[in-house]
């Protein structure tokens, strides 16, 4: 359980890290899950894909993210229902959620590309902005120099801006640049392990893999039980819900 010290932390800065959530078998249990499912899914990953999933520096082989690891896979399913880690998520948005998103985020060496400042409920477009929660479970440990994720404190309490996207990366919605200067952004490494939450409406990136080893981290997005996606800019398939309490 999250001390009331913490609570307080995230309400006010829009995020929170807290340490050692998940035990070492876990993590290499999460880890050899996510090399045999990434094997599968390059077997048949169509071309019209490629840009959704592949890193472009990586020569077509090199993954950037799998998408619902906890509706597709039994390993994900378990983490994202474990006591521990929805306990800590009802104590954020409220009893009853279920995991509507999930991902991996591979960020392979030395070619992981970065992710730019956004914020996820411009994505989900939630009736309630209180209601989402993002659990973003770090697998390697995540550094700077790996690509760990930078906050803007407090951006959680201001409202959600229009997202733009890069010529021919629809999936890649952004923050434009004219307004970066709002928020500074600070980095939150999290060691193997970890958990780092954040609020729907805090701004949050991610920068290059620049280091010799992998950054692995899986999402899960978690929504409460009365609130609904009335507004997103993307698409979400509601039949990979996964309920939860």
């Amino acid at each position: 359980m999250l001390s009331d010290l913490q609570v307080k932390e995230f309400r006010a800065t829009g995020h929170l890290t807290v340490p050692d959530v998940l035990t070492p078998d876990q993590v290499s249990t999460a880890l050899d899950d996510i090399h045999h499912w990434g094997d599968e899914f390059l077997e048949n990953l169509a071309d019209d894909q490629k840009r959704w999933y592949l890193e472009p520096g990586g020569q077509g082989t090199a993954l950037r993210k799998l998408d619902n690891p906890a509706f597709h896979r039994q390993t994900f399913q378990q983490l994202a229902k474990s006591d521990n880690v929805v306990a800590m998520v009802e104590q954020l948005i409220g009893p009853g959620v279920s995991v509507f998103f999930s991902q991996i985020f591979c960020k392979p060496p030395e070619i992981g590309g970065p992710k730019p400042i956004h914020q996820d409920n411009f994505y989900f477009g939630p009736d309630d902005l209180n209601a989402t929660l993002t659990v973003w479970i770090a697998l390697d440990t995540a550094t700077v120099q790996n690509g760990c994720l930078f906050y803007g404190d407090s951006s959680n309490l201001g409202p959600i801006h229009p997202h733009i996207a890069p010529k021919g990366e629809p999936f890649n919605l952004q923050l434009s640049p004219e307004r970066h200067h709002e928020y500074a952004m600070t980095p939150a490494p999290v060691q193997s392990g970890g958990i780092s939450f954040h609020h729907g409406n805090t701004w949050h990136q991610s920068s290059a893999n620049t280091s010799d080893h992998a950054r692995r981290a899986v999402a899960f997005h978690y929504l409460q039980k009365d609130a609904r996606l009335v507004q997103p800019a993307l698409d979400y398939d509601a039949s990979v819900l996964l309920p939860v309490t």
